[in-house]
C-alpha cells in the first residue's frame, strides 16, 4: 500500500513540474507544493486466520495436509507394514500436494477436494501414492511403483549425511569442515543440506556398489557448513536402501 502511494506521489511529482500552468498561477510554486507532500506511512496487518478448509483451487490448508496424510497413512496397514529413512515403522513421507481435476468427473464429485501423498516405503523400495478424498475422508486410490525416484525429503538428506559422516568416504567432508570452522563435524544438524536422487543412466562408468541405484533409494547430498562454505561431495552417493556410501570414479 505504501509503495502504491508513493508511486501516486511521484507521477504527482512529475505531472507538476512538467505540465503547463493553464491557469496562469505560480507552476513553480504548485510543484514545489506537490513535492513537499509526504505519503501516508505503511501499516503492517496480520495474515488473515487460515480456515481448516480450502475453497475451489486453493492450496491445502494445514489442517488439510496433517489430515490427508494420516489417513492415506493408516488406510490398508500402511503405517503397519513399511519402513521409514531410519528403519522405523511407517512409510517415508516425500510430498503432499492438491490432486489435479480429473476431467473425467463432473459436477459435484469434480468440487471435491483430493490430495495426493507420495511416500517411500524402504522396507519394498517402492513408492506409494494415495489419492485422498477431503470431503469424504476416503483413499479413492492407491499407486505403488518401483524404480521410480521422486525427490528427497528434508529427513532423507538428513539420513544420508549422517551415513556420510559415520562413513571412511566422509573424512574428505570432516576434514573440511574443521578447517572452516576449527571444530569437528559429527552430525548432519551441523550442515546446510540440499540434493538429489542419484542416476545411475547419468554416469558412464558407475561403480559395482552403486548399481543397485534406481531400484534403491541413492542420493547425491550437496552439503555446506552453516553460515560458512560450500563443501563438495559431489562425487559421493549414499544408497539409503542399504544404508552404504559409494564413490564415483
Amino acid at each position: 500500500m505504501a509503495g502504491a502511494a508513493l508511486a501516486v506521489a511521484g507521477a504527482a511529482v512529475t505531472l507538476g513540474v512538467s505540465l503547463p500552468d493553464d491557469t496562469g498561477g505560480d507552476t513553480a510554486k504548485a510543484a514545489t507544493t506537490q513535492q513537499d507532500a509526504v505519503a501516508p506511512e505503511g501499516k503492517v496487518e496480520a495474515a488473515p486466520a487460515e480456515g481448516e478448509k480450502g475453497v475451489g483451487r486453493d492450496p491445502l490448508t494445514d489442517a488439510e495436509t496433517a489430515r490427508a496424510e494420516q489417513l492415506a497413512e493408516t488406510a490398508g496397514g500402511l503405517r503397519l507394514n513399511a519402513r521409514d529413512v531410519d528403519g522405523d515403522r511407517g512409510p517415508q513421507h516425500l510430498s503432499t500436494n492438491l490432486t489435479e481435476v480429473d476431467p473425467d468427473l463432473s459436477g459435484a464429485a469434480a468440487a471435491q477436494r483430493r490430495a495426493d501423498v507420495v511416500f517411500y516405503d524402504y522396507k519394498s523400495d517402492a513408492v506409494v501414492t494415495r489419492t485422498v478424498n477431503l470431503d469424504t475422508g476416503k483413499v479413492e486410490d492407491t499407486a505403488t511403483d518401483r524404480g521410480v525416484q521422486p525427490p528427497p525429503s528434508q529427513d532423507e538428506l538428513r539420513q544420508a549425511a549422517e551415513l556420510l559422516i559415520g562413513s571412511p568416504l566422509g573424512a574428505g567432508l570432516k576434514s573440511d569442515y574443521k578447517d572452516a570452522t576449527d571444530k569437528p563435524l559429527t552430525t548432519a544438524g551441523q550442515l546446510q543440506l540440499s540434493g538429489m536422487v542419484f542416476r545411475k543412466e547419468t554416469v558412464a562408468n558407475v561403480p559395482a556398489d552403486l548399481t543397485a541405484c534406481g531400484k534403491h533409494r541413492c542420493l547425491r547430498i550437496v552439503t555446506k557448513v552453516k553460515n560458512g562454505p560450500w563443501i563438495d561431495t559431489r562425487a559421493l552417493v549414499v544408497d539409503l536402501s542399504d544404508r552404504t556410501v559409494g564413490r564415483l570414479s
